[in-house]
């Protein structure tokens, strides 16, 4: 299953996965665009097998009845991306009072996955995938304000959502592993894409994205279809290990073929990442059916 999967790095990914033949569930905002996704991968892979299903990652409400149809049609999921994400050029909250940047990135998928996650630990080898971003590098948690009610900058929102989810990931990694569950955690960022992301983006952004420009912005932004290879590897790879992220190497981690990579010392503060996942409790009411892996006391 493949959350944001209409259009962009999500739909390469899942294409890619059904030309391979895995049954992909597209999981998307607008049904009607996600109707459409799947009509174009059946079209140019005509023996896969495509469903959808209405999720809203920003309305908690979404959440638990996607997750409640998800479980009811399958007793058994082998893989979960969490690809959807976006960012709010302005400050907006979402129904349930929470900054739209952070619900939609972090929250939405937190309790998305711990809704579900006992369909994945049914299933030996099963993966959730994670996408960050290496903005992700930029980011810092504000436990004090995660809602930026103090004061809205769309990137520093952007940056604490992605920082965010590569904190999760490592925590439900620990906690996966403590456990001795058959299901492992890893994470995944796609470098610098030309997709629809950067739609709502001050001009700037949304000039450098113009395909036009691909034959003099190549080292800085790649395809989708090259950047969705990143979170199909972390799907795949046979030698992938819990905790793993992947995503192009180099320095700068713009374009390239996904290798091993290493994120921020801030994403690894394993105090962190415990109070970020007690808060993501509080805050969305899920919890999951795996425990707590090693008593963390916050500093």
């Amino acid at each position: 299953m493949i959350t944001g999967a209409n259009t962009g790095i999500g739909f390469e990914t899942a294409k890619l996965l059904a030309e391979h033949g895995a049954t992909v569930i597209l999981a998307c905002r607008d049904t009607d665009k996600a109707a459409e996704a799947a009509a174009r991968i059946t079209a140019s892979v005509p023996d896969s097998t495509v469903r959808t299903l209405r999720l809203d990652l920003a309305s908690l409400s979404s959440v638990r009845s996607a997750a409640e149809r998800l479980r009811a049609d399958h007793p058994r999921i082998d893989l979960l991306i969490n690809n959807a994400g976006g960012v709010r050029p302005r400050y907006a909250v979402t129904e349930d009072g929470f900054e739209s940047t952070f619900a939609t990135n972090h929250l939405g998928p937190f309790a998305f996955t711990g809704l579900v996650l006992d369909r994945l630990l049914a299933v030996p080898g099963s993966r959730v995938v994670t996408v960050s971003s290496i903005g992700h590098r930029r980011g810092t948690v504000d436990f004090d304000d995660l809602n930026f009610t103090r004061g809205y900058r769309y990137t520093h929102a952007y940056f604490q959502a992605k920082l965010a989810n590569l904190m999760f990931t490592y925590e439900l990694h620990r906690r996966l592993a403590a456990a001795g569950a058959p299901t492992v955690a890893v994470a995944a960022h796609p470098g610098n894409a030309r997709t629809e992301f950067g739609r709502e983006m001050p001009f700037p952004v949304r000039f450098l994205m113009r395909p036009q420009l691909r034959m003099l912005t190549w080292w800085l932004m790649q395809s989708p279809q090259v950047a969705a290879l990143a979170a199909v590897r972390a799907a795949v790879d046979p030698d992938a290990r819990g905790g793993d992220y992947y995503g192009p190497p180099g320095r700068a981690q713009f374009t390239g073929h996904p290798a091993r990579v290493e994120s921020s010392a801030a994403s690894h503060d394993t105090a962190a990442q415990l109070r970020l996942w007690q808060e993501s409790e509080r805050l969305t009411g899920v919890t999951y059916p795996v425990g707590e892996a090693v008593p963390v006391v916050p500093s």
